[in-house]
């Protein structure tokens, strides 16, 4: 086989090293070890690893079942770092609202729409006297409510506890629970909701067990 002027055999085609790269850069935000990878994608572990060292030419099929089990579309992965920056850009009007059920309370949805399964993420107003009433969330479910103005008062069940300006609770989420706004002006916080296995894997991760 010949080789151009001034090629080295050891030098991957372009396209190969930004390959690599996204490879280890998607795994690294899964937290998977190569066997994780490889257990959820079906590709070797040592195949795996010579993709991300630039050693070996993957075909088409493997490329798929690694974008596959990583959740990303296989242009993406071939695209590499030239990926646009950008995934999406929302004007006010189309951030969508929540009003709750005495209109005194709003729920902005910051969050990705894509992740709402996951995680939730608002922006959370309440008019004085405004209470917003929650149904329980999947089992496992925390809610994190970090207070930007005013004071509240949050009922879960039948514990109440109380927030001001600057403080951040985390409670259970997977209980009936409602949040009143306790103060003469409008409360604003940030709301996160965790989910199930999320909450769950955080839980495992601040005990040592993960």
């Amino acid at each position: 086989m010949s080789i151009r002027k001034g090629a080295s055999p050891a030098e991957p085609p372009p396209v190969t090293a930004k390959l690599g790269k996204t490879i280890n850069r998607l795994r690294r935000a899964y937290n998977y070890s190569l066997g994780d990878l490889s257990e959820q994608s079906g590709v070797a572990k040592s195949i795996i690893s010579q993709i991300e060292k630039n050693e070996t030419n993957p075909t088409l099929g493997t490329i798929y079942k690694l974008a596959r089990a990583l959740n990303a579309p296989i242009e993406e992965i071939l695209r590499g770092e030239d990926a646009p920056a950008l995934i999406e850009k929302l004007g006010p009007s189309g951030t969508p609202l929540l009003v709750s059920d005495d209109g005194l309370c709003r729920l902005r949805i910051i969050g990705w729409i894509k992740t709402v399964e996951l995680v939730q993420w608002y922006y959370f107003e309440a008019e004085p006297g405004g209470v917003l009433e929650s149904e329980p969330h999947p089992a496992g479910s925390i809610e994190n409510l970090s207070l930007l103005s005013g004071r509240v008062s949050i009922t879960v069940g039948d514990e109440v506890f109380n927030l001001s300006a600057g403080e951040t609770a985390r409670y259970a989420g997977d209980r009936p629970h409602r949040i009143a706004n306790e103060g003469d002006g409008v409360v604003t916080a940030l709301m996160v909701n965790l989910l199930g296995p999320v909450a769950a894997a955080g839980q495992s991760l601040d005990r040592g067990t993960g």
